[in-house]
Formats: structure tokens, C-alpha cells, sequence
């Protein structure tokens, strides 16, 4: 099982592990082509599915801070239309750049504005393309409020009103020093580790941190190891999690990369999906975290054996 960034160490380690079968892999929060990441896509210019792939989750926010012009009776009957919208006439827009007619420039533009909430001009001037980060600042504007990153739902106030992007994740502001507090306590007064030494909450801080890819800087994709390890060892199977509250790895994008592994059509069947009311760490609610719990239980019992595709 692997978490958000690892998800990808996951499909990596189920290739790495030769000689070992494995009966199933639970990736939760997935994120396994860094192309399809909301976190600043600008960078990556004329790969443009990331905004597509994001778009379900603007909405399940703008729905949720009630911020959505023409907002439908639930959240499932939006998902589907926003879906469905965004992998065509979305990213047929997006995929002609600067080739994009007027009229359909601005029919999009106004699509856009029904699905996320952000003004028709905002949208147009970002030339239909809002990031993660622009979108948490922009939908609360008016009231100089961000959302949150790692779960939409959570509000803060803005660090700068004037600023492009979000300043900062107000969900993990909210959660991270019980979790600091915990580890704190569990390393250093049950494991007696830690003596003289310093906890460091995120390594992000240190200035020399970068991350270490396999292939090279930038780009990742570790969708063909997943793939591999499905191909050479067909009997496995995939739970694939999320929440629907998650700007860091969107539920589409995860669901976007599964349908997309190059594998044959047949072992499609071996995934599964769920998705829940919740943000990128689903197990801060315990309802939610029950309902996980159950069906992570319900994939191991069916996978224990090895015979769940017989």
C-alpha cells in the first residue's frame, strides 16, 4: 500500500520485487504521472490534461462552499456531467491553443465559470487554465479566503489578498501539529527513540532538499511499472482510493492514469475504485476512515487467496 507520493513508490516496488507475486496493491491518493499534477502545470506547457483532470474536483469545492451558479441536487449527479465535460469539449479547447476560435473560447469560458464558480473574465485571463493553487485562492476571493490543498473543504484567511496563488494549505495548518505532537510521542516515549534529536515535520524546509527521480529531473511516470507488474502477474489485483475533496492528487487524475496503464483491455477488471467525502488524507474523518477500513478489508479477504479473478 502506498499514500500519495507513495503511490508511485508502490508501482515501482510491485515491479522491483522479482520473484514475488503479489495478490494486490492499494494506492491511495494517487499520483503516478507527474505531467497530470495541478501543482503549477505553467511549467509544463502544451501538456494541458492536468487542468481537465482537476476540473471534477473545482467543482465538487465550488459545490461544497456553495459558490456554483446552477448547483444540482447532489454531488453524484454533478461528477458524471463535469467528467464527461472535461475529457471533451474541455480539453478539445485546450488541445488547440492559440488555433482556439473566439466563440468557443468564450462558451468554454462560460462552461468553466458553471463548474467552478470563478468569474468569466478570471477565467478567460487565465486563458481557460487555473492551477491548483490559483483555484484556492480565486473561489473565496471576495472574502479573502483560501482553500485548502490537501482538502478543499478547509478555509483560512489569506496571507496576502493580493496575492495570485494560495500562500498556504489552511487543512494542514489545522491538522499537522497533532500529527507532529503523536509521532513526537510515540518515537520518543514508546520506541525510546530520538534523544537529542530533532523531529523535522516536512523536509521541504531544508534547503538542500530535492526530490530524487529514477529517470531523471522531472516528468515522472511510473505508470509502466504498474503495468508490468499487472502483465507479468495477471492474478493481481488494484484498489484504487481517493477523496473528492483532494487538490494535491485529484481522484479523476487517479482514475484518468489507471485507465490509461498499458495493459490489455481484460485486465482492466482487475481495479477497483473507491472514492469518499473526503480530502487527499481520507482518514482525518472516522466515519470516512470506517468506510475505508471495510473495503480495504473486503480487497484483502478477496485477495488473499489469489484467486479472485478465477
Amino acid at each position: 500500500m502506498g499514500e500519495s507520493y507513495g503511490t508511485p513508490r508502490s508501482a515501482v516496488l510491485s515491479a522491483d520485487l522479482h520473484g514475488i507475486d503479489l495478490n494486490g496493491v492499494i494506492l491511495l491518493s494517487t499520483i503516478l504521472g507527474f505531467d497530470n499534477s495541478v501543482d503549477e502545470p505553467r511549467l509544463n506547457p502544451g501538456v494541458d490534461q492536468a487542468y481537465a483532470l482537476a476540473l471534477p474536483t473545482y467543482a465538487a469545492t465550488a459545490l461544497y462552499h456553495h459558490k456554483l451558479p446552477n448547483p444540482p441536487a447532489s454531488l453524484d449527479a454533478l461528477l458524471p456531467e463535469v467528467e464527461q465535460w472535461a475529457l471533451g469539449d474541455y480539453m478539445h479547447a485546450l488541445l488547440q491553443g492559440a488555433a482556439l476560435p473566439e466563440a468557443e473560447r468564450q462558451k468554454v469560458a462560460a462552461q468553466l465559470h458553471n463548474y467552478t464558480g470563478l468569474p468569466v473574465d478570471y477565467l478567460l485571463k487565465s486563458n481557460l487554465r487555473v492551477e491548483g493553487g490559483a483555484f484556492s485562492k480565486m473561489l473565496l476571493d471576495a472574502t479573502d479566503t483560501s482553500t485548502g490543498r490537501l482538502d478543499t473543504r478547509y478555509t483560512g484567511p489569506d496571507y496576502d489578498p493580493l496575492s495570485e496563488q494560495t500562500q498556504y494549505d489552511p487543512q494542514s495548518n489545522a491538522v499537522s501539529s497533532a500529527y507532529t505532537a503523536a509521532i513526537n510521542s510515540y518515537l520518543r516515549g514508546t520506541l525510546k527513540y530520538g534523544e537529542n534529536q530533532t523531529y523535522k515535520p516536512s523536509a521541504y524546509r531544508d534547503p538542500d532538499f530535492r526530490w530524487q527521480y529514477r529517470n531523471g529531473e522531472g516528468g515522472q511516470n511510473v505508470m509502466p511499472s504498474l503495468a508490468h507488474t499487472m502483465k507479468a502477474n495477471p492474478g493481481m489485483h488494484v484498489l484504487v482510493a481517493g477523496g473528492y475533496y483532494d487538490l494535491a492528487t485529484p481522484f479523476f487524475e487517479g482514475k484518468f492514469e489507471m485507465l490509461h496503464l498499458p495493459i490489455p483491455q481484460d485486465l482492466q477488471k482487475n481495479i477497483e475504485y473507491h472514492y469518499y467525502p473526503a480530502g487527499h488524507m481520507i482518514y482525518v474523518n472516522d466515519a470516512v476512515l470506517e468506510r475505508f477500513h471495510n473495503d480495504v478489508a473486503a480487497f484483502i479477504h478477496k485477495t488473499e487467496d489469489g484467486s479472485a479473478t478465477k
